[in-house]
Protein backbone atom coordinates (compact mmCIF):
# COMPACT_ATOMS: atom_id res chain seq x y z
CA UNK A 1 0.00 0.00 0.00
CA UNK A 2 1.13 3.48 -0.76
CA UNK A 3 -0.26 6.68 0.67
CA UNK A 4 0.33 10.35 0.24
CA UNK A 5 -0.58 12.23 3.42
CA UNK A 6 -1.15 15.96 3.23
CA UNK A 7 -1.69 18.25 6.19
CA UNK A 8 -4.65 20.42 5.25
CA UNK A 9 -6.63 23.37 6.53
CA UNK A 10 -9.61 21.86 4.68
CA UNK A 11 -10.32 19.37 1.92
CA UNK A 12 -13.25 17.98 -0.01
CA UNK A 13 -14.08 15.44 -2.68
CA UNK A 14 -16.87 15.90 -5.22
CA UNK A 15 -18.44 13.47 -7.68
CA UNK A 16 -20.66 14.72 -10.52
CA UNK A 17 -20.45 18.25 -9.08
CA UNK A 18 -21.84 17.09 -5.71
CA UNK A 19 -19.65 17.24 -2.61
CA UNK A 20 -19.44 13.76 -1.11
CA UNK A 21 -17.13 14.50 1.82
CA UNK A 22 -15.51 17.52 3.37
CA UNK A 23 -13.17 18.02 6.31
CA UNK A 24 -11.67 20.92 8.18
CA UNK A 25 -8.15 20.87 9.68
CA UNK A 26 -6.56 17.45 9.46
CA UNK A 27 -5.16 15.03 6.91
CA UNK A 28 -6.01 14.20 3.32
CA UNK A 29 -4.87 10.68 2.44
CA UNK A 30 -4.53 9.43 -1.11
CA UNK A 31 -4.48 5.60 -0.94
CA UNK A 32 -3.07 3.20 -3.54
CA UNK A 33 -3.55 -0.54 -3.09
CA UNK A 34 -1.26 -3.11 -4.69
CA UNK A 35 -1.79 -6.71 -5.73
CA UNK A 36 -0.11 -8.20 -2.67
CA UNK A 37 -1.38 -5.77 -0.02
CA UNK A 38 -3.14 -7.12 3.07
CA UNK A 39 -5.09 -5.98 6.11
CA UNK A 40 -1.78 -6.13 8.00
CA UNK A 41 -0.41 -3.46 5.65
CA UNK A 42 -3.48 -1.33 6.28
CA UNK A 43 -3.09 -1.69 10.06
CA UNK A 44 0.56 -0.62 9.87
CA UNK A 45 -0.32 2.49 7.86
CA UNK A 46 -3.22 3.38 10.17
CA UNK A 47 -0.94 3.26 13.20
CA UNK A 48 1.59 5.48 11.40
CA UNK A 49 -1.02 7.98 10.21
CA UNK A 50 -2.75 8.40 13.58
CA UNK A 51 0.60 8.85 15.35
CA UNK A 52 2.16 11.11 12.71
CA UNK A 53 3.30 14.28 14.47
CA UNK A 54 2.90 16.95 11.79
CA UNK A 55 0.82 19.56 13.63
CA UNK A 56 2.39 22.44 15.51
CA UNK A 57 2.51 22.68 19.29
CA UNK A 58 2.48 25.98 21.21
CA UNK A 59 6.09 26.63 20.20
CA UNK A 60 5.51 26.07 16.49
CA UNK A 61 7.21 22.67 16.46
CA UNK A 62 5.54 19.77 14.63
CA UNK A 63 4.89 17.75 17.75
CA UNK A 64 1.18 16.91 17.65
CA UNK A 65 -0.75 14.23 15.80
CA UNK A 66 -4.22 14.40 14.27
CA UNK A 67 -5.95 13.18 17.43
CA UNK A 68 -4.08 15.73 19.59
CA UNK A 69 -5.65 18.55 17.57
CA UNK A 70 -9.06 16.84 17.23
CA UNK A 71 -8.44 16.86 13.47
CA UNK A 72 -10.30 15.14 10.69
CA UNK A 73 -9.23 12.75 7.92
CA UNK A 74 -10.40 12.35 4.32
CA UNK A 75 -9.38 9.19 2.42
CA UNK A 76 -9.44 9.09 -1.38
CA UNK A 77 -8.61 5.94 -3.35
CA UNK A 78 -5.95 6.55 -5.99
CA UNK A 79 -4.78 3.57 -8.03
CA UNK A 80 -2.34 5.81 -9.94
CA UNK A 81 -0.07 5.76 -6.88
CA UNK A 82 0.79 2.21 -7.94
CA UNK A 83 2.06 3.34 -11.37
CA UNK A 84 5.15 1.78 -12.87
CA UNK A 85 7.04 4.27 -15.01
CA UNK A 86 10.27 2.41 -15.77
CA UNK A 87 9.54 1.83 -19.46
CA UNK A 88 8.47 4.59 -21.79
CA UNK A 89 6.31 7.55 -20.88
CA UNK A 90 2.93 5.91 -20.40
CA UNK A 91 2.54 4.57 -16.85
CA UNK A 92 1.56 0.97 -16.33
CA UNK A 93 -0.85 0.06 -13.55
CA UNK A 94 -0.07 -3.66 -13.54
CA UNK A 95 0.80 -3.48 -9.81
CA UNK A 96 -2.52 -1.87 -8.81
CA UNK A 97 -4.91 -4.35 -7.21
CA UNK A 98 -8.07 -5.32 -9.05
CA UNK A 99 -11.39 -4.11 -7.56
CA UNK A 100 -12.15 -7.47 -5.93
CA UNK A 101 -9.02 -6.99 -3.78
CA UNK A 102 -8.82 -3.22 -3.50
CA UNK A 103 -12.43 -2.35 -2.65
CA UNK A 104 -12.56 -4.55 0.48
CA UNK A 105 -9.11 -3.28 1.55
CA UNK A 106 -10.12 0.35 0.96
CA UNK A 107 -13.27 -0.19 3.05
CA UNK A 108 -11.23 -1.96 5.75
CA UNK A 109 -8.69 0.88 5.81
CA UNK A 110 -11.40 3.54 6.19
CA UNK A 111 -13.33 1.59 8.83
CA UNK A 112 -10.26 0.80 10.95
CA UNK A 113 -8.88 4.34 10.56
CA UNK A 114 -12.21 5.70 11.78
CA UNK A 115 -11.99 3.47 14.83
CA UNK A 116 -8.41 4.55 15.55
CA UNK A 117 -9.33 8.22 15.08
CA UNK A 118 -12.42 7.91 17.26
CA UNK A 119 -14.73 9.50 14.67
CA UNK A 120 -15.86 8.93 11.10
CA UNK A 121 -13.41 9.65 8.30
CA UNK A 122 -14.50 11.29 5.08
CA UNK A 123 -14.32 9.10 2.01
CA UNK A 124 -14.26 9.40 -1.73
CA UNK A 125 -15.97 6.81 -3.91
CA UNK A 126 -13.89 3.94 -5.19
CA UNK A 127 -13.58 4.00 -8.97
CA UNK A 128 -15.43 7.29 -9.42
CA UNK A 129 -14.16 10.33 -11.31
CA UNK A 130 -13.51 12.54 -8.30
CA UNK A 131 -12.57 16.17 -7.97
CA UNK A 132 -10.43 16.74 -4.89
CA UNK A 133 -9.90 20.21 -3.46
CA UNK A 134 -7.57 21.01 -0.62
CA UNK A 135 -5.76 23.81 1.10
CA UNK A 136 -2.40 22.23 1.91
CA UNK A 137 -1.10 23.60 5.19
CA UNK A 138 2.64 24.20 5.18
CA UNK A 139 2.84 22.55 2.74
CA UNK A 140 3.34 19.28 4.56
CA UNK A 141 3.21 16.20 2.33
CA UNK A 142 4.51 12.76 3.34
CA UNK A 143 4.64 9.55 1.29
CA UNK A 144 4.49 6.13 2.94
CA UNK A 145 4.81 2.67 1.42
CA UNK A 146 4.30 -0.58 3.29
CA UNK A 147 7.13 -2.10 1.23
CA UNK A 148 9.51 0.32 3.02
CA UNK A 149 8.70 -0.40 6.67
CA UNK A 150 12.32 -0.61 7.73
Amino acid sequence: MRIVVQRVRNASVAIDNKVKSTINQGLLILLGIGNDDTEEDAQWLIKKVVGLRVFDDEEGVMNRNVTDINGEILVVSQFTLMASYKKGNRPSYIHAAKPEISIPLYNFFCRELSTALGKPVGEGEFGADMKVELLNDGPVTICMDTKNKE
